[in-house]
């Protein structure tokens, strides 16, 4: 079995907030947060390009702001 090559995404800044990617031999995309490196979420490359082009063109909805969340 083949170790996995994950890399950090560049916009994590200071490294406490690190989302991770990984690429497994058969093409299987995985992701996990730093912070809880035991759980992943796998994906295919299609799937992971059609949600950042969701996310990307706010069809999913615009992103909360801290001050519209209740309390």
């Amino acid at each position: 079995m083949s170790t996995l090559q994950w890399r950090k995404s560049s916009y994590s800044g200071d490294g406490s907030n690190c989302v991770c990617v990984a690429v497994s031999p058969d093409g299987t995309v995985l992701l996990r947060d730093s912070k809880a490196p035991e759980t992943t979420v796998t994906t295919t490359p299609h799937a992971l390009r059609a949600l950042i082009a969701a996310l990307a063109s706010e069809r999913l909805g615009p992103s909360p702001s801290v001050t519209s969340i209740p309390h």
